[in-house]
């Protein structure tokens, strides 16, 4: 029997539009924070990171300590850094900043990435992001990880939709890393850094292929190690295994 328009329609939809569609009915707010402070916790540090399926560039973590009154973070709009614009991401990275009792910004390396591999580089990142803090955190709110950090810790999956905190550290880290990316863009003129922010889009894939990578790029992802003689592809990772569709996705990089 025929499928009608409306089914197949529904068949198109990839696992990374579900997820988008899922994530955007989800309230960002401050349960999580008001659910451990009536525990007895004070200074809760949200951390998450961004830059994880980038093939080029450093993985970037932020930590984030706020007041205990976030009424006018939630009314700006504050949320996933990854459902907003530029405009609306650089707006509230300003909004945190002057509002914040403290923030952490901590990179690694693409370098450290191939040796150590990227689940643990972003850990370090996390945790080095959390000892960058002016002050002591007594729990951390964590997106989907755990860290080797002796501070008592909740990992909430999909945190950075969930939580004011956990949001902020991404909307920080976000405007730090692509202001990087921005930065490093005239320096590698041939890869449109600027625009893709080094995930591995066609146009970034299109131009490894064509000019090879440069020092900056991950060498253990494998659409790197592909165009590179001198990478030995046994062991490689691949970015699509590792990572899910919408973590690839073109919202990722804008």
């Amino acid at each position: 029997m025929a499928l009608s328009p409306s089914t197949r329609g529904e068949k198109t939809v990839t696992r990374a539009t579900a997820k988008q569609q899922m994530l955007k009915k989800l309230v960002c707010s401050d349960a999580p924070e008001q659910a451990l402070r009536y525990r007895g916790f004070r200074l809760i540090a949200g951390v998450d990171e961004v830059g994880r399926g980038a093939l080029f560039g450093p993985v970037v973590a932020a930590a984030v300590i706020l007041p205990q009154r976030l009424g006018s973070l939630s009314r700006a709009g504050l949320k996933d850094s990854k459902q907003l614009t530029r405009e609306e991401r650089e707006r509230l990275n300003r909004r945190i900043r002057k509002m914040a009792l403290c923030i952490s910004v901590a990179e690694v390396d693409a370098e450290t990435i191939d040796r150590v591999n990227i689940y643990q580089a972003t850990r370090q990142a996390m945790c080095l992001a959390v000892h960058g803090l002016s002050i002591e955190p007594d729990h951390l709110l964590i997106d989907a990880m755990r860290l080797d950090h002796a501070c008592a810790q909740t990992r909430l999956f999909y945190g950075d939709a969930l939580s004011l905190s956990i949001a902020a550290a991404s909307v920080i880290a976000k405007v730090h890393r692509d202001a990087l990316m921005r930065e490093l863009d005239p320096l590698h003129p041939l890869y449109g850094l600027a625009s893709h922010k080094g995930y591995a889009t066609p146009e970034h894939r299109r131009a490894l292929r064509s000019h090879g990578p440069t020092p900056l790029h991950r060498r253990s992802f494998r659409p790197v190690a592909e165009v590179d003689p001198e990478t030995v592809l046994e062991g490689c990772t691949s970015v699509e295994m590792l990572f899910e569709e919408g973590d690839l996705e073109e919202n990722e990089w804008l």
